[in-house]
């Protein structure tokens, strides 16, 4: 075997790589936003999210960008872990149309198509509209330049005429300890190229040349199942803990796919020919041309029939992988959506109610944002500041997304039929949910002045923590006072507390805004550290009208303007 041979063998498996990765790459780019909210939208029960996963996959040709969407999905609140896998279900049915067009690439000369889809996708690249249409042209025919070459390299090759792979195969019995050592050797390979595509293709060249046996190739393509979510849960050990579930839950489903499938393996395998119309038993060299629709056929038979199988058993999944990868302290004072789901119930009124419940729980982990805040403040150790200042980062993105969901939840709502005192408590919720937001800007930008502090050589005096502390003091006490109105019932409800601890709050920023002209004038501390110190004075003032804000909207007084509040 001539090492240009290698070279072209190992150059054809870069090409098909680097064209997978190209046309999945632009396919998301024609069709990201759409996609999420398919996504989003399409996970009302277990059914319909493991179609949408599958669905989506087959789009996008990437079962790694589906599941990828769908837990940043449930970091933000916007799937439970139930519907996540679902979808990540359906991504292993729709994962499998890859070997399908890998079959294709061997049954008959693809590579005759491959050059005017080149000329066509180099004029729509110079386009600006369908340059991604141009980008997927180029990527589908760099795959298939790549399965073309890949076939004819093998054939190239006459490995079926060298005694040494053929006496290689033929060391190994037809034994279930033959099937497990390949189906290692499938996952390794996976983890090593990092492309279960990569490994599909290699596998679909030794068959179709007649040297492996179609049970050693079954055997590789069920240890790549494996090795394709070793790669995803070795991605997952430094991510959140839903995302651990959820590559966990990924490994679950295919390890048990792979045990029931060993279990009647040569009767499951027996079957898949059938349906090809493969013999088993007496193959000629014009039967291998089959081998590949064969190793398609049993990647889609196989995913379809476990997805069938665990699909009626996704809470007890759910359970087992919660066991299993418990939370953190940490990670337990994460919040998310609780009551609403992508979809509202069949009674709107009975919708605006789980909203305000949502609302309830939104606005009661935004002050625990706070407190995470006072923390910081308090905080010496550089590492843990980091730590604490990663996690107010994350809650910041997490409160935008759920006052997005939310808004467009009750958006739905509105559409429909509904009475006047419940189209008014709609648009006060709104107004709720975009303050309430604002609270948790203003947590985060006060967290991102402590970091500029923290970055910088100089520190706060004594006199100016206890000032920020006896401010933050004052904040807490209004989101606490905001929290008590969102839970209690409107006619037994005082607002003048609010107002009350917000006029406090506006006189004591005002003396501090002077003492600090005072202070830094007589140089008992710089500029820089000065004018940090009054940025965290100003953000707890403009968090305490946020609160007055979120107070007026529960108890259905008109907002006033800001300027009128500032002068009170």
């Amino acid at each position: 075997m001539s090492p240009l041979l290698i070279l072209k063998l190992v150059g054809s498996l870069a090409l098909l790589m680097y064209g997978m990765k190209s046309m999945s790459e632009s396919l998301q780019k024609m069709a990201g936003s759409q996609l999420r909210h398919v996504l989003q939208a399409m996970t009302k029960n277990r059914f319909t999210g493991m179609i949408t996963g599958a669905f989506v996959t087959a789009s996008v040709q990437s079962s790694t960008a589906t599941t990828v969407m769908t837990v940043s999905f449930v970091n933000a609140g916007l799937l439970t872990l139930a519907q996540a896998i679902s979808i990540i279900m359906g991504a292993n049915i729709g994962t499998t149309f890859t070997a399908w067009i890998m079959s294709a690439g061997f049954s008959f000369n693809i590579t005759d198509f491959v050059w005017p889809a080149f000329f066509v996708a180099i004029i729509l690249i110079y386009s600006k509209r369908r340059k991604s249409v141009g980008d997927f042209l180029f990527g589908i025919s760099f795959l298939l330049l790549g399965l073309g070459t890949l076939k004819a390299t093998g054939t190239e090759m006459h490995l079926e005429n060298i005694p040494a792979v053929i006496q290689f195969f033929e060391s190994f019995d037809d034994s279930y300890l033959t099937y497990i050592i390949f189906l290692f050797i499938g996952g390794v390979m996976t983890v090593c190229v990092q492309s279960s595509a990569a490994v599909m293709a290699i596998t679909m060249a030794l068959c179709s040349t007649g040297v492996m046996p179609i049970y050693l190739g079954i055997a590789l393509v069920m240890g790549e199942n494996i090795g394709t979510t070793v790669t995803s849960n070795v991605a997952a050990l430094t991510a959140n803990i839903q995302a651990r579930r959820a590559a966990f839950a990924h490994m679950f489903f295919n390890i048990f796919g792979v045990i029931w499938a060993l279990c009647i393996f040569r009767i499951f395998i027996n079957f898949v020919c059938g349906i090809v119309g493969f013999p088993t038993e007496g193959a000629t060299a014009a039967d291998a041309k089959l081998l590949p629709t064969v190793l398609a056929t049993f990647h889609t038979t196989f995913n379809v029939i476990n997805t069938a199988i665990l699909i009626w058993f996704i809470p007890y999944i759910e359970q087992f992988v919660c066991r299993v990868i418990t939370k953190s302290k940490e990670e337990e004072e994460e919040f998310r959506l609780r009551f609403i789901s992508s979809g509202f119930m069949q009674t709107p009124e009975l919708s605006v109610l789980e909203a305000e419940k949502e609302i309830r729980s939104f606005s009661s982990h935004t002050q625990k944002m706070f407190h995470l805040v006072c923390d910081l403040l308090k905080e010496t150790n550089k590492t843990d500041f980091v730590k604490k200042y990663s996690r107010i980062e994350k809650y910041e993105a997490i409160t935008d997304n759920i006052e997005l969901e939310i808004g467009q939840y009750l958006n739905e709502v509105s559409s429909e039929r509904l009475s006047d005192a419940t189209k008014a408590k709609i648009r006060a919720m709104l107004r709720e949910i975009s303050e309430i937001e604002s609270i948790g800007d203003s947590c985060y930008n006060i967290a991102r002045s402590l970091n500029r502090k923290i970055s910088g050589k100089e520190d706060f005096t004594e006199e100016q923590y206890s000032h920020i502390t006896q401010m933050m003091g004052l904040a807490d006490q209004s989101l606490t006072e905001m929290n008590t109105l969102m839970n209690g019932y409107r006619e037994s409800l005082d607002i003048n507390k609010v107002f009350n601890i917000e006029t406090e709050i506006n006189n004591f920023r005002n003396q501090l805004k002077t003492q600090n002209v005072s202070d830094m004038d007589a140089q008992k501390y710089t500029y820089a550290i000065g004018t940090i110190y009054i940025d965290i004075i100003s953000e707890c003032e403009k968090l305490g009208d946020y609160v007055v804000n979120v107070a007026e909207a529960r108890m259905g007084i008109r907002q006033r303007p800001q300027k009128t509040r500032e002068r009170q």
